[in-house]
């Protein structure tokens, strides 16, 4: 499927995900040195729910009017930023660029493709290829379903990995001191009534996981959305992610996507092999 195929929809909640993402991944809007308060100001834009204005970025940031003043004249002068009619900013179109050399170049989302691609026509639901971040998940690819349905989800864009279960595969296919250390800096958010919302809760999830090889999202995240998933990793030590099959509740049940648990697991070993190939040690 070609890239320009795939979607890309706007997050759809009612609450901040500027706030939750400055929360859970452990940066602030008042970064160390002048490229992270610039990457700071760019993210606050970036995953804003609404349109900012000079005041609005000065209210939810450390720096100075001054200095704040000096980083987004530098971005609107690099392409970063642009102001827009109403005197807001938005990312500017160089960002574009940097993101379709980023995406083309991906050696992960290489390999992942095809195998993905299969599992996406062998049930016709949407696929996700996901990489763990820290302590969110980033996707990397997306195949949508033939039915179309509105998610969160989009390729480039960050989710907490405690409530997602590409998250989920992937902090379970992690040593389990590191995941540990990782979850103690999450701050869980209640997105449904199903959300994990402690560390317990979570840690004991994640040994379900390392033994039964599979991941689901029981409609955590997104109300009416659930998902079955499995991890993928590379030897480099540096590739942790997973893979899902994602649909609506109310079209697929429960049981059809546990059926599904052995073609996703089977993708998933597949890919990794295929990463460990591609990105393992490589001999002089």
């Amino acid at each position: 499927m070609a890239a320009e195929q795939r979607s890309v929809h706007m997050d759809n909640h009612g609450a901040s995900m500027t706030d939750e993402r400055l929360a859970t991944n452990g940066h602030s809007t008042s970064g160390t040195g002048t490229l992270g308060k610039a990457m700071s100001v760019l993210d606050l834009v970036a995953f804003s729910e609404s349109p900012l204005r000079f005041k609005d970025l000065l209210a939810q940031t450390t720096q100075p009017r001054g200095t704040l003043h000096r980083q987004l004249s530098n971005l609107i002068d690099e392409g970063l930023l642009e102001v827009a009619p109403d005197h807001s900013y938005r990312l500017g179109l160089r960002l574009l660029g940097l993101a379709a050399r980023a995406w083309d170049g991906n050696e992960v989302r290489q390999v992942a493709a095809p195998h993905i691609q299969r599992l996406h026509e062998a049930t016709g639901e949407t696929v996700h290829l996901g990489i763990l971040r820290d302590i969110e998940v980033v996707y990397l690819d997306k195949f949508d379903a033939r039915q179309s349905v509105r998610m969160h989800s989009q390729i480039g864009k960050a989710s907490p990995s405690y409530c997602t279960g590409v998250g989920k595969a992937a902090l379970a296919a992690l040593d389990a001191a590191d995941a540990s250390e990782r979850i103690s800096r999450m701050r869980f958010h209640q997105h449904t009534p199903s959300t994990i919302i402690s560390v317990d809760a979570l840690e004991s999830e994640l040994e379900s996981i390392r033994a039964d090889g599979i991941s689901f999202d029981r409609e955590e995240h997104e109300p009416g959305i659930h998902c079955v998933a499995a991890p993928v990793s590379a030897h480099d030590g540096n590739t942790v992610g997973g893979i899902s099959v994602t649909a609506p509740s109310y079209r697929v049940p429960m049981e059809t996507l546990k059926g599904w648990s052995g073609l996703v697991a089977e993708t998933a070993r597949a890919i990794t092999e295929d990463l460990s190939l591609r990105m393992g040690p490589r001999r002089s």
